[in-house]
């Protein structure tokens, strides 16, 4: 099961509407396909027309009490399912904090549903708390949204350091791709171009677009109301580019012997 994470410590950025149009592109092409939606904004659970609700909240998911399996959700769409958010999200690095290695916490939760799932997508809150810091442990791959703006490219430096600092034997790929772009706009333009073949980043970029704005109102993946739009296509590249770049870890993963999560 490839683990990925929709992060940026910045919020509006466009978290969720990678989250949400990558996982439908993953159900689409036949993968077994879970969404974990750990924001408790509940933005991706609204989308795909789950109540943002968990029973027992997140204080019973990470206790363990009951597996994961007993929260996840159907969506409208095959292969797709959801685990929603709850407004108890909001605790969670508290909740964690009261665990052994809350850390790894996050990991060893998941391990169960390794067998039934190839893709999980979690979708993360804005922050860089305990929480992020379990995602990271779990995470093969960080898909981080940036907006081209000189403070967008000093987050994504800042979170390559954090990473760095973790100490696990195995840190996630960190994946910044360009997002919410307005070449119209003369600083996205020349960030745009300067970040042409940085191999730091993705080559895909999202544009801005009313259409993924129409998320909101349609409450389904641009994919389905829009297919043959620029969004859409670009969304199709990116998901193409980040196969792309898991299967080159992989491989990279076999020829070191090492393959194993934290």
């Amino acid at each position: 099961m490839n683990i990925l994470a929709t992060y940026n410590v910045k919020g509006g950025v466009g978290k969720t509407s990678t989250a949400v149009n990558l996982a439908y592109l993953s159900a689409l092409g036949a993968r077994r396909t879970l969404v974990w939606d750990l924001d408790p904004q509940g933005a991706t659970s609204y989308y795909f027309r789950v109540q943002p609700k968990v029973k027992g909240g997140g204080k019973r998911l990470i206790a363990g009490s009951d597996d994961l399996d007993d929260a996840i959700r159907g969506t409208d769409f095959p292969m797709l399912h959801l685990l929603p958010a709850d407004f108890s999200y909001r605790n969670l690095d508290l909740l964690l904090g009261q665990t052994k290695k809350p850390s790894r916490r996050l990991a060893r939760l998941l391990i169960p549903l390794i067998p039934s799932y190839d893709t999980l997508i979690i979708d993360c809150a804005p922050s860089l708390s305990l929480t992020s810091r379990a995602v990271f442990v779990a995470a093969d791959a960080l898909l981080v949204p940036t907006v081209p703006t000189t403070l967008s490219m000093r987050a994504i430096e800042q979170l390559r350091e954090y990473v760095a600092r973790m100490g696990a034997r195995r840190r996630p790929l960190i994946l910044p791709f360009l997002c919410m772009v307005d070449r119209r706009r003369s600083l996205h333009r020349r960030l745009c171009d300067e970040l042409l073949g940085d191999p730091g980043f993705l080559r895909t970029e999202i544009p801005y677009s009313s259409i993924v704005e129409q998320m909101g109102v349609q409450r389904a993946p641009v994919g389905t109301y829009a297919g043959r739009t620029p969004p859409a296509r670009a969304y199709e590249t990116l998901w193409s580019e980040v196969l792309e770049r898991l299967a080159e870890r992989r491989a990279a993963d076999a020829s070191a012997g090492d393959g194993a999560r934290p």
